[in-house]
């Protein structure tokens, strides 16, 4: 039995797509699964938007997310000999002509397919001519005039094709260069390539490429085609719904395994089983199962999946994966009395190592900025309850969570007065905000001293 080769093929023409990902995703495991080989080939024909930067960001990014690919990648730019050769081949079967169609002739054969309410396409008025190349003429594909061409999609069943609703496509153009349908099948071939796993929206391409394949005498492939990652209004996913790129879900603390867990649910699903990794993707994935209908890329779930992650993590793991997000805003993680207890009780107040990191701040920082309508809420006529609670704090000299979450109880009972009335302003105090771990536990994280001193901090703010 061949062995199984798969490839993810992008256009270095931006930075990495989250619908990429997931594409090189599936592509990865497929091949990890039937222990096969995942290459990955740049298509970088197109010279005015291919850059190198992109490259390398397309490059960087799949290492580093894990998608590493078995072989060095190619660059279809330094490729160019080898199409051309499978280009003469083709013409020396007979599957090719040239055709010297000036561009108003196409556009004015267009006009008149339109209007006569047929489906613009070349009408092949070259095939026959037997004219010889000159520096206007581009080599075109003969197609086959009659019959069908059935593509076996492992997602989709079989698709069939009219031959007769497919033009003869350009192999190559006027000046030589091969065009994208050339490239891709000769590559495909060259590489070894047995299964081409990408996005629906290659469905129209692949008779066109079977066509080429058949032409060049090559063996026909195994086709899965994913379907469309969308946004929550069921359109492309774009920059309206939410980022598109890897880098910026990266850059804003979501956890490389998240993403991947987040990505192999567009699609397919692993019965109940919402979190998961790599490794169990490769053992529980299957091609056959990843639905037709387009995938909705819901930002709500992967922040859900990502603090799944996130307490999975053991705290020096946790630590080390936070550490970069708190050197962005010049925080030493190790600056604290008390690190690991602040950070086991803070890894869950955000759904992002970037939001975790930002809620850190008024344990590290002196300097507090204080939620205008929180204190507008809970701290406008509570003047003499900071003084009582301050009061009531210095006389505890066994500062334990159990301890202070009694006497603040106590309080609130002999008082009669609802929880968030006592509670917030203390949260307020300490952090800036309402939000924080149980109030017993961010006590003694923050220590007597500071406690009391940020306590009268707040008083003189309110008094001012």
């Amino acid at each position: 039995m061949k062995k199984v080769v798969t490839r993810f093929a992008p256009s270095p023409t931006g930075t990495l797509h989250i619908g990429g990902v997931r594409t090189a995703l599936f592509n990865y495991v497929y091949a990890k699964q039937n222990d096969g080989l995942f290459l990955v080939r740049i298509e970088d024909t197109d010279r005015e938007r291919s850059t190198k930067e992109f490259e390398k960001n397309i490059l960087d990014n799949l290492t580093s997310i894990g998608l590493i690919p078995d072989k060095k990648p190619i660059n279809q730019s330094e490729r160019n000999e080898i199409y051309i050769k499978a280009a003469e081949k083709i013409i020396e079967s007979g599957h090719a002509y040239w055709c010297d169609c000036s561009p108003d002739e196409l556009d004015q054969m267009r006009k008149e397919q339109i209007a006569a309410g047929k489906k613009p396409m070349y009408d092949g008025r070259s095939r026959y001519l037997g004219l010889d190349r000159n520096e206007k003429t581009v080599l075109r594909l003969a197609t086959p005039e009659e019959g069908d061409i059935v593509v076996k999609d492992l997602i989709r069943g079989e698709i069939a094709f009219k031959n007769s609703e497919l033009d003869d496509l350009i192999l190559l153009r006027s000046d030589g260069t091969p065009t994208y349908h050339l490239c891709n099948v000769v590559d495909d071939f060259e590489q070894g390539v047995t299964t081409v796993i990408r996005g629906e929206d290659h469905i129209s391409n692949t008779p066109r490429q079977i066509h080429i394949q058949n032409a060049l005498g090559y063996p026909q492939l195994e086709y899965a085609h994913l379907p469309l990652v969308l946004g929550t209004d069921k359109k492309r996913l774009s920059k309206r719904h939410a980022a598109t790129n890897l880098e910026e879900y990266r850059s804003q603390g979501y956890l490389d395994s998240a993403i991947i867990n987040t990505l192999a649910r567009l699609g397919w699903s692993k019965g109940d089983n919402e979190v998961f990794y790599l490794n169990d993707l490769i053992k529980d994935f299957n091609i056959k199962e990843v639905q037709k209908a387009g995938a909705i890329f819901d930002l709500t779930k992967l922040e859900w999946v990502n603090s799944q992650h996130l307490s999975n993590l053991s705290i020096d793991e946790f630590k080390q994966h936070l550490e970069p997000f708190l050197s962005k805003i010049d925080i030493d993680i190790e600056n604290h009395s008390n690190v690991n207890l602040l950070i086991n009780s803070m890894r869950s107040s955000e759904n992002t190592l970037e939001g975790i990191a930002k809620s850190l701040i008024p344990y590290y920082k002196d300097e507090l900025d204080y939620d205008t309508k929180a204190i507008s809420k809970f701290c406008s006529d509570n003047s003499t309850i900071l003084d009582d609670i301050k009061d009531l704090l210095l006389n505890i000299d066994n500062w334990t969570e159990d301890n202070l979450d009694d006497a603040l109880k106590s309080y609130q009972t002999e008082k009669n007065l609802p929880v968030p009335k006592v509670n917030q302003p203390i949260r307020i105090a300490l952090t800036g905000s309402t939000k924080s771990p149980s109030l017993g536990l961010t006590l003694s994280i923050f220590g007597k001293e500071l406690s009391i001193k940020r306590i009268d901090d707040l008083i003189t703010h309110l008094n001012q």
